[in-house]
C-alpha cells in the first residue's frame, strides 16, 4: 500500500499553497484559492530552495491573476521574504544536527520563544516581510518591551537574537547585504539578582528542617550553596557523579555520548564538564541521604526534581514566612527578592571573600572568562566593614588601626 501522502499548508503574501514532496521533488498546489493558482512543481528536491522559489511563484501567479502589479516581479526577492518563511528558514538552520552546527533543544527553545514574541509584535504593527526589519523597527520594539516591564537583560537578549537572525538571513543571501541591523545594543552594567546573606542561607534551611514536608527544599538548599551548581544541573545529578571516597563531584557534559538517548544526555550550559570537591556541610547530607534511584535530589513527592516546583516552593513556603524576619532596608532589593539563581551569587561570594583564588572560583563555576565570576560577585556591608576593621593603616602601635585590631569583627548587618 502506497505511503498517504501529508501536504502542508503554506501561506505566502498573496496565496495559500499546499506544498508535498512526489517523487523527491517538491510541489505546491494552489487551486484551493478563490482564484485558483494552479498546480506547479517547484523544480528541487531541496526544503529550503522548494519555500524560495514558492515566494516567487506566489508573486508570478499574482501577477498572472490580476493581483499585483507586474513591477514585482523585477522587485529583490530577498527583500520580501515573509516573515513565517524566515522563520522556518531559520528554524531549520538551527535545528540540524548538533554536530554539524545546529543548536541545543534548550537553545532551540529559547529562539522559538523570542520569535513568538518578536512575531506577534510585527502583526500588531502590520508587518510582513523581513525587508521591512531595521533600525526603527528594533527601536519600536525595544520601546514596546521596554513598556511591559521587562527586564534590561531579557530586552538585550531579545533584540540581540533578532540582529543575529537577520545577520545570518542576509549570509544566506535570503535578505540583501542593506538590511543588517547596526543599531548598537547596550549590555546590562552590574547585576539585578540579589546575593543572599550567610545569616539568610541559615535559617532558610533551619525553616526547611522545622516542617518535614520540606526537608526535601533543605537538601536542595544546602547543595546550591555550597556548589553554586545552576538548579538544572542539580536536578540532573546522579549518585554515579559522586566519588565518596575522595568526596569530589564531577558533572559531565554528555552530548556526544553514544551510550545515551538524546532525551536522557545531561547537557551543562557551557558544554564543558568540570569537578571539585565536595564541601563537608554537603557531604553529611549526601551521606544521610536514602537512595531511592539514579538521581540525587528528588521534588517535594519523590518525583523528578523540576526548576519551577522547587522555585514556586521556595517563594511561597520559605521566603515569604521569613521576610518579616529579614525585612528591606529601603526601595531596593531584598531577602524576598531571592532567587534560585541568587544561591551562585552567594556561592561565588562567599569564595570570593574567604580568598579563593579567582581561577579556582571559575574553574568551580565552569566559566573560562572571569567576567562572570566578577558579574557573580557581591560586597556586602558587614564584609567591606570586616575588611576594613583589618586594615593596619597607621600601624599596629598607634592610632585607631591599632584600637580596631582589638575590636571584635563587625556583625554582618
Amino acid at each position: 500500500m502506497p505511503k498517504q501522502r501529508t501536504n502542508e499548508l503554506y501561506r505566502c503574501r498573496y496565496f495559500t499553497w499546499k506544498i508535498f514532496n512526489r517523487k523527491e521533488v517538491w510541489q505546491a498546489d494552489g487551486r484551493s484559492n478563490p482564484v485558483s493558482a494552479g498546480r506547479h512543481s517547484l523544480g528541487t528536491r531541496d526544503r529550503t530552495e522548494a519555500l524560495k522559489n514558492l515566494e516567487q511563484l506566489d508573486r508570478t501567479m499574482a501577477v498572472e491573476q490580476g493581483l499585483a502589479n507586474p513591477a514585482i516581479l523585477t522587485q529583490d526577492s530577498r527583500n520580501t521574504l515573509p516573515l513565517l518563511t524566515g522563520r522556518e528558514l531559520y528554524e531549520n538552520h538551527i535545528g540540524r544536527p548538533e554536530i554539524i552546527g545546529g543548536v541545543r533543544p534548550s537553545s532551540a527553545k529559547r529562539y522559538r520563544a523570542v520569535l513568538d514574541k518578536f512575531l506577534a509584535f510585527c502583526k500588531s504593527q502590520r508587518l510582513q516581510s523581513w525587508g521591512e526589519i531595521g533600525n526603527t523597527v528594533m527601536s519600536q520594539y525595544a520601546s514596546h518591551l521596554e513598556e511591559h516591564n521587562y527586564a534590561w537583560r531579557t530586552i538585550y537578549l531579545e533584540l540581540n537574537t533578532i540582529k543575529q537572525i537577520v545577520k545570518w538571513m542576509v549570509q544566506e543571501q535570503h535578505l540583501s547585504a542593506d538590511h543588517l541591523i547596526t543599531m548598537p545594543l547596550q549590555k546590562a552594567r552590574g547585576t539585578n539578582t540579589y546575593c543572599w546573606h550567610a545569616q539568610e542561607v541559615s535559617a532558610m534551611i533551619a525553616h526547611c528542617r522545622q516542617h518535614a514536608e520540606l526537608e526535601w527544599l533543605g537538601d536542595v538548599i544546602v547543595a546550591l550553596a555550597c556548589t553554586g551548581l545552576r538548579i538544572g544541573e542539580l536536578a540532573s545529578l546522579r549518585w554515579s557523579d559522586l566519588d565518596f571516597s575522595k568526596a569530589v563531584l564531577s558533572l559531565t557534559d554528555e552530548t556526544a555520548s553514544p551510550a545515551k538517548r538524546r532525551s536522557e544526555r545531561r547537557t551543562t550550559k557551557t558544554g564543558h564538564g568540570r569537578s571539585f570537591p565536595i564541601h563537608a556541610d554537603l557531604l553529611t547530607v549526601l551521606e544521610n541521604k536514602m537512595r531511592r534511584g539514579s538521581q540525587v535530589f528528588y521534588g517535594p513527592k519523590g518525583g523528578r526534581l523540576k526548576p519551577d516546583t522547587v522555585r514556586n516552593v521556595l517563594i511561597r513556603d520559605v521566603l515569604r514566612p521569613l521576610q518579616s524576619r529579614f525585612p528591606k532596608q529601603d526601595d531596593s532589593i531584598g531577602f524576598v527578592d531571592g532567587r534560585l539563581h541568587s544561591f551562585r551569587h552567594y556561592f561565588c561570594s562567599t569564595c570570593a571573600n574567604n580568598g579563593i583564588p579567582e581561577q579556582m572560583v571559575m574553574r568551580w563555576l565552569g566559566h573560562r572568562s572571569s567576567e562572570m565570576v566578577r558579574h557573580y560577585y557581591h560586597l556586602h556591608d558587614g564584609e567591606a566593614k570586616r575588611r576594613m576593621q583589618q586594615l593596619d593603616f597607621l600601624g599596629s602601635s598607634s592610632g585607631r588601626s591599632a584600637d580596631a585590631n582589638q575590636r571584635p569583627e563587625a556583625p554582618e548587618y
